[in-house]
């Protein structure tokens, strides 16, 4: 049951960007900054662990996830650490996940030799 609802939640998410795609005039970008923050904020009213739990991969791969990833590193390092944790808690908690998308990209564009679109 745990894979359908990762299934239809993860369709429903790609559902609702791709209507705000197509009827407002938000760029891509911004609306991937809306998804992370808006990850971080259901994280930080306790929305986001029910929801995830409910809907498994569908919820905690997209933007979502990453933005409740940098929520729980900022609040353990600030409890942790005081008002420094602000500053350190979101690098801490994605570093490995930064890290690898980086090295990726680059070996990706190594392989691939991309070119820029005119």
């Amino acid at each position: 049951m745990e894979y359908w609802n990762a299934f239809w939640v993860g369709g429903l998410i790609c559902a609702l960007i791709q209507i705000l795609m197509e009827r407002t005039k938000l760029m891509p970008g911004r609306i991937m900054v809306l998804l992370v923050c808006g990850g971080a904020v259901l994280g930080a009213i306790g929305i986001y662990d029910p929801f995830a739990e409910f809907a498994g991969a569908g919820a905690t791969v997209p933007l979502l996830g990453f933005g409740n990833l940098l929520w729980n590193g900022v609040k353990e390092a600030v409890e942790a650490e005081g008002f420094l944790g602000l500053f350190m808690g979101g690098f801490k908690a994605s570093a490995v996940g930064i890290s690898a998308a980086l090295l990726f990209g680059y070996g990706a564009s190594l392989i691939f030799d991309p070119k820029m679109k005119k």
